[in-house]
């Protein structure tokens, strides 16, 4: 009986650990992946495809799965020193917005699909740094960022990988070449008030020019602009009143000294 009873107990044993690792082989034989995600699979170390989202099943023990995230991933570029073109030491750092395209390239193409575009991203940036002057680096960032990712993109696409944007985002320069361009910008802005001012004093003389032809063609209206300005200085009751007169007032008296002078 006691027998009986050892061998019952033996046999359950066994028929729960039977369970428990059908469970758990079943449990290894489902995977689920997210919409934003692939499960790469490899069979007995060969490639057998991409596959999801969604729950499906693999062979335990057989079947290798990798999953890869889809989504745009924001790669930050650290600051990178180069020379430009005109030999000017800047520092510039970046952001590279790429996504996997192909799944299963990602994972065979390359060894570590991420680490291999963010070093792709600074050789690059270091090197279109250097082919480029500083002004274009500044007035002209739209053509760099479309150069560095022409660049990136070209390196990537074997691997399955998609760059979609390249952006620099901080520009530094020394600071001997910052006062030197505060410096050009002070004097870019002088000679432009420069010029203002003296298109101002040209447009000036132009009117001037033609109130005294209007003035000249009729001598009644220098007398009046002669009473008005006094009225003006009226107005502003000062202490002080300068009566402008008019030369042409002199002109009899040199008319007379000179006569008598002759006489």
């Amino acid at each position: 009986m006691e027998g009986l009873i050892q061998l019952i107990t033996g046999l359950g044993s066994f028929l729960l650990v039977l369970v428990v690792m059908l469970v758990a082989i079943l449990g290894s034989a489902i995977k689920i992946v997210q919409e934003y995600e692939r499960g790469v699979i490899f069979r007995l170390g060969r490639l057998v495809g991409a596959k999801g989202p969604g729950v499906f099943f693999i062979i335990p023990m057989v079947d290798r799965m990798v999953k890869v995230d889809l989504r745009v991933v924001t790669l930050d570029i650290p600051s990178q020193e180069a020379i430009t073109r005109d030999n000017v030491t800047v520092k510039v750092n970046a952001v590279v917005f790429y996504r996997v395209m192909e799944p299963s390239n990602a994972i065979v193409e390359v060894e570590d699909y991420r680490r291999a575009t963010w070093q792709i991203g600074q050789t690059t940036l270091r090197s279109v740094l250097g082919q480029s002057e500083l002004d274009e680096l500044l007035a002209h960032r739209d053509k760099i960022n479309l150069t560095i990712q022409q660049i990136i993109d070209e390196v990537t696409e074997p691997w399955g990988i998609k760059v979609s944007q390249v952006e620099v985002k901080d520009v530094e320069l020394p600071p001997t070449m910052q006062r030197a361009m505060a410096r050009q910008a002070e004097a870019e802005r002088e000679k432009r008030a420069k010029v203002i001012h003296a298109e101002g004093e040209f447009n000036a003389s132009k009117q001037l020019a033609a109130a005294a032809r209007v003035l000249g063609a009729e001598p009644a209206a220098i007398q009046l602009r002669y009473l008005q300005t006094l009225t003006e200085i009226g107005v502003e009751q000062n202490t002080t009143v300068i009566f402008p007169i008019p030369i042409d007032i002199f002109a009899g008296f040199a008319e007379v000294a000179r006569k008598k002078d002759a006489s």
